[in-house]
């Protein structure tokens, strides 16, 4: 690849049948129409510190449980540490010998399993993930008594990561009601009228650090979700961007009954629902486009994830002791 090959247009996929470019295929007008649109949907779409009358009563016309989800998220960050290290296990390898990053290889994992889409990390805040046996190669070490979960793999709360230019199919989450939180990075949430590849498009929201999109049963429960940051161009042969820039996010998806949290039940893959926690439904990427059913799980548990963030902080740490993370490193981990 030539030098000018390398700058080149920004990492994004297109179809065969459309110019536009995925995941929306909008022109630039539309583009501006459709945030226009949403900055008129009634309840607002988006939650965060009203700057007018307007915003003010449509977030009032937000549901209560929502507000209250949202109100718990306000205080959630990543640490610089954190941030850190999660972009070291995103960075492409530097050769062709060096072994590839966690998140990377869990990437390139999902691209070989499904080719449709540019893929992203679920992250259970309890349970297990799928690949926790594959963070032990990275750090993670099960047997300590802080790394312990007997969870299963499905979470009603999960981190998200989004590498640059990567997106989610379009999808509803049924008859549950949660919140996307955003922690880092960069955000656009589509919003559908219907689970439909021709759906009409009901409005575009950018969300950064602390603004948040919802959902509840047939309010907003149909979307997409893509990192607009520049991811670069692909790495073939896989459909993953050639930066360590992500963007991050924190969801929270609930069944109706379980609203109250008065107690929480197990994830329990034999008594799994459609259009519930356990089971929703999505748009194929590619041509027929199919409505298919996805059942939760999680790429990795946090624990695993955590603890890998922590030994790639430390590596950080001993070859710079000096740098910029080092005394937050210290402060958070001893």
């Amino acid at each position: 690849m030539t030098e000018s090959d390398s700058r080149q247009a920004p990492f994004y996929i297109t179809t065969d049948t459309d110019s536009r470019q995925a995941p929306f295929y909008l022109t630039k007008a539309e583009d501006r129409q459709l945030r226009v649109a949403a900055d008129l949907l009634s309840p607002s779409l988006v939650i965060d510190q009203a700057s007018s009358f307007d915003e003010y009563v449509r977030q009032m016309m937000v549901p209560p449980a929502v507000m209250d989800l949202a109100h718990k998220a306000t205080n959630i960050r990543l640490a610089a540490w954190e941030n850190q290290a999660l972009r070291e296990q995103l960075e492409p390898a530097r050769t062709d010998d060096e072994r590839p990053r966690l998140l990377r290889e869990i990437l390139r994992r999902k691209s070989q399993e499904d080719p449709s889409h540019p893929p992203y990390v679920r992250v259970a805040c309890t349970g297990r993930g799928k690949y926790d046996d594959l963070a032990e190669q990275y750090g993670y070490d099960p047997t300590l008594p802080m790394a312990r979960d007997s969870g299963d793999f499905g979470s009603p709360v999960v981190l998200e990561l989004w590498p640059a230019g990567h997106y989610s199919p379009m999808h509803s989450h049924g008859n549950t009601t949660g919140i996307i939180y955003c922690l880092a990075g960069q955000l656009d949430v589509m919003s559908y009228s219907k689970l439909d590849w021709k759906a009409d498009k009901r409005g575009l929201v950018t969300l950064t650090p602390g603004r948040c999109a919802w959902l509840s049963g047939n309010t907003y429960d149909v979307h997409k979700v893509f990192c607009p940051m520049d991811g670069g161009r692909a790495v073939p042969p896989d459909q993953i961007n050639n930066t360590a820039d992500f963007a991050a996010s924190f969801h929270v998806y609930l069944d109706e009954h379980k609203l109250s949290m008065d107690h929480y039940e197990p994830y329990d893959p034999e008594s799994a629902v459609p259009d519930s926690v356990d089971v929703f439904y999505y748009v194929d990427e590619s041509e027929p486009h199919h409505v298919k059913p996805f059942t939760t799980y999680s790429d990795l548990s946090w624990r695993a994830l955590r603890m890998v963030l922590a030994k790639t902080a430390l590596d950080q740490f001993r070859r710079d002791p000096n740098g910029p993370l080092a005394a937050e490193l210290v402060k958070n981990l001893f």
